[in-house]
């Protein structure tokens, strides 16, 4: 019997069965020769309930606490000890859902239109007035209308009718087609002799490019000697001393100077006395001091226009011969005066072929496309000052530049 005290007590400690095998070992060898012992059922008593709370009656009467059975101690509740509530940080703060107070829901009184038949009697009589009024003001109204159409010294007066407004339907204007180049220029003389100006217009033209004017590889930029002039008189300026300043004297330069030329356009307040400027390679780190004025006006010296060069009576004589620059813009469209109206046909077709020459000239590399023209010139359009402009044919421009290449060979 004590065997099996020892081995219930030892399976309350360990519940794992393994560790209880040597012990059940020792138990059999002992018990061999006696009898098992008889086993008995444990019963245990029921776990006490609280009794549940009952209202207090008059009849009854109160049990005292002494009368029932007291409840063993591990089922008696144990008192909590009261901690005080913590105080949350800022930082806690914003991760507490319920630690501020509860706001509760504000619900505001629906509103409904009153009916008319809600209304107070004042406003009522008031709505009557006012309809009365405007009854009596459609009566005014008609009145004058009537007394407006009667006649007067008896001439009938005629009333005003107000046409029905309709729709206009919007008229496109046509698309103008280009035209030969020939036919242009006569166009173009044409027109500036029915509207007498004042001055001399100078023929222009405008030249749709197909190039990116942002990419610096396809830039388009030169510069051309017409073979007729340009029909204007060239202001030059050359900032040279020495022996280039005797030769561009000689040249035919309006002015000429150095250190004191460049002062006076810096003093000058930006008025100019010129339209060309040329300078020797030696004058343009002292440029600097009025890139700003010269530059936005397109004044200044420019190796790739060839007027920074010491042969400076060469570029004298070029530019007043009617040497013409010029440059695309942000538009991808070069502009550029190619003599006066009162030029003749065949001069305007040689100075024209000549512009086209040099545009074919600056074609930009990058701009791979088969043909001269295709994909570079999109539009060559030619006009007056205040003129209309005429569209020309590329076969007519592409005509025009190999006659002046001809004649230059030759």
């Amino acid at each position: 019997m004590a065997h099996l005290r020892l081995l219930l007590s030892h399976s309350r400690c360990h519940p794992h069965p393994h560790r209880l095998l040597p012990l059940f070992r020792f138990c059999s060898s002992n018990s061999s020769n006696s009898p098992p012992p008889p086993i008995k059922p444990v019963s245990y008593a029921p776990k006490p309930q609280a009794p549940p709370a009952e209202a207090p009656s008059s009849e009854a009467p109160s049990a005292s606490p002494d009368s029932l059975d007291p409840l063993p101690r591990r089922f008696q509740q144990q008192p909590q000890p009261q901690n005080p509530p913590r105080q949350f940080t800022r930082q806690e703060m914003r991760f507490a859902n319920d630690s501020g107070p509860a706001i509760a829901p504000v619900s505001y009184p629906s509103r409904v239109a009153p009916l008319p038949e809600d209304r107070p009697a004042d406003e009522a009589a008031g709505e009557g007035a006012t309809e009365e009024d405007l009854r009596g003001e459609g009566e005014r109204i008609e009145k004058e209308a009537k007394w407006g159409r009667m006649p007067v010294f008896g001439l009938q007066v005629e009333e005003e009718t107000v046409p029905y407004p309709t729709l206009i339907p919007v008229v496109k204007r046509p698309q103008k087609v280009a035209i030969d180049l020939v036919d242009a220029l006569r166009e173009i003389k044409a027109s500036a002799n029915e509207k007498k100006r004042n001055f001399t217009e100078t023929v222009e033209a405008h030249v749709m490019l197909g190039v990116d004017p942002r990419r610096g590889d396809q830039m388009v930029r030169g510069a051309i000697t017409l073979p007729h002039g340009t029909g204007k008189t060239v202001r030059v300026a050359v900032f040279a001393e020495g022996p280039a300043a005797e030769e561009a004297k000689a040249a035919g330069a309006d002015v000429v100077g150095g250190d004191e030329l460049i002062e006076e356009i810096r003093k000058g307040g930006g008025k100019l006395s010129f339209d060309k400027c040329i300078a020797t390679p030696m004058y343009m780190p002292r440029l600097s001091k009025v890139a700003r004025i010269l530059g936005p006006r397109g004044l200044m010296p420019n190796p790739k226009l060839g007027s920074v060069t010491n042969d400076v009576s060469g570029a004298v004589k070029a530019a007043k011969s009617g040497r013409v620059d010029f440059k695309i813009d942000k538009t991808a469209i070069v502009h550029v005066g190619l003599g006066k109206v009162n030029f003749s046909e065949e001069s305007l077709r040689e100075n024209i072929g000549a512009f086209v020459n040099a545009l074919l000239l600056a074609k930009p590399v990058g701009l791979k496309k088969t043909s001269k023209y295709v994909g570079y010139v999109k539009k060559f359009t030619l006009s007056s000052t205040m003129g209309p402009g005429f569209s020309v044919t590329i076969p007519s421009l592409s005509a025009a530049a190999d006659n002046y290449t001809k004649v230059q060979v030759n």
